[in-house]
């Protein structure tokens, strides 16, 4: 691929209303849970915020966060770029996390990976929303042998 149409497909990458975060938001909304979107008067401005319960919740792309994940693996192509913007961003969610958690918020992390099983990323959204744990993200569920 070009220079120039790698660009042009990198320029059409979202950074709000992506498909896995209007996921979390219909889940959120079916179960009642009501919610404001992208608060920009909080650190790293956040997709999806429950205020009342003082959380805030992220919905990261596999890839472009880092996660250890089949869909967070790096391209062979031009390591030296991709590399430092991947830790990058990490260090910039870290960072946005510790800022949150140090004005009050809880945090949670919603992967890309885990929406793949909908019903389960809901249930650890709400065992989430239902306890006192200041900071946690989704995880995949381990299958079991026969499945």
């Amino acid at each position: 691929m070009s220079p120039e149409d790698r660009s042009r497909l990198m320029a059409r990458v979202k950074r709000s209303n992506t498909k896995p975060e209007m996921v979390v938001r219909r889940l959120l909304h079916a179960r009642g849970y009501r919610f404001r979107l992208h608060v920009k008067t909080l650190p790293g401005t956040p997709d999806v915020v429950l205020a009342r319960r003082k959380v805030a919740i992220f919905v990261n792309g596999c890839f472009w966060h880092g996660h250890s994940c089949r869909l967070g693996r790096l391209p062979s192509s031009r390591p030296e770029y991709w590399i430092p913007k991947i830790e990058g961003n990490r260090e910039r969610d870290a960072r946005k996390v510790q800022l949150l958690l140090d004005t009050g918020w809880r945090v949670l992390t919603v992967w890309q990976c885990t929406l793949k099983e909908q019903g389960i990323a809901l249930e650890q959204i709400e065992t989430f929303l239902q306890s006192e744990t200041k900071v946690a993200e989704t995880r995949i569920h381990a299958r079991s042998p026969g499945n």
